[in-house]
């Protein structure tokens, strides 16, 4: 990942080698870009995202040479794959085609937003994922602890995410707790821990590689990984596609 500085091959040289001395290792699974240089529609960017004072041309070429120093890394045998975050469709597209080109290593992953109440990725995004086999790491797959249900009627538990970050990246809005109260009471008919069904819900999605949570104490984690022996019924997710329905994009 990199830390704030734009992607180039001087920078990805030099966070590849920290990472390795930080983390006291030989090599770097997945090393996976955080944030496109070009910008992104990401965390709430899309209501007003407009692509038109971007340059193709210094896109790609940045692209091309990322490209060159992460075959570098791959040939060193620092990296074995990359991916990427916070991608649109155009974006990976593109890293995909300079891939084929044989210009570096392929795209393995996208790490974007999504959840049941963050589905941007289900339309294009959805489909490249399937077809090119670029898995979707989901970040955020319980929106910052709103489908637990724990802020709902304004209560904010003391050490919560809201206790820290009253808006939640964006997240708070007076339509998202109308959207997590319907996603409540669909688990509360099916006698489901709403953690559980947001969970084995992202296992569903055609293009899902792994949803990646956050939990401060052990009793949220052991919850969380309980959710790898929920399947959910045709019932649920046929109830779970109203919701969405009623209730899209809701932040």
């Amino acid at each position: 990942m990199r830390d704030g500085a734009p992607l180039s091959s001087k920078t990805i040289a030099a966070t590849i080698e920290g990472s390795l001395k930080r983390l006291q290792t030989d090599y770097i699974d997945l090393y996976q870009f955080h944030w496109p240089n070009r910008g992104s529609y990401m965390f709430r960017k899309n209501w007003n995202f407009d692509p038109s004072a971007q340059n193709r041309e210094e896109t790609l070429d940045n692209m091309r040479d990322c490209l060159g120093a992460l075959q570098q890394q791959v040939d060193k045998g620092n990296i074995r794959a990359f991916g990427l975050s916070n991608e649109s469709a155009w974006g990976t597209a593109q890293w995909l085609r300079l891939a084929e080109e044989g210009l570096g290593p392929r795209v393995a992953s996208i790490q974007n937003e999504y959840s049941l109440i963050c589905r941007m990725y289900d339309t294009d995004l959805a489909e490249l994922s399937v077809n090119e086999e670029v898995g979707l790491l989901a970040f955020s797959p319980l929106g910052t602890g709103l489908l637990t249900g724990k802020y709902q009627q304004g209560v904010v538990p003391e050490g919560s995410r809201k206790s820290i970050v009253p808006e939640l990246g964006g997240r708070h809005s007076p339509r998202v707790y109308d959207a997590v109260q319907a996603y409540l009471d669909i688990a509360q008919r099916h006698g489901l821990d709403p953690v559980h069904m947001a969970l084995a819900w992202c296992r569903t999605r055609p293009f899902m590689a792994s949803a990646i949570f956050g939990a401060t104490t052990q009793v949220q984690l052991e919850l969380a990984l309980k959710s790898v022996e929920i399947e959910l019924t045709p019932e649920v997710l046929g109830e779970i596609d109203q919701a969405h329905r009623a209730h899209p994009m809701p932040y």
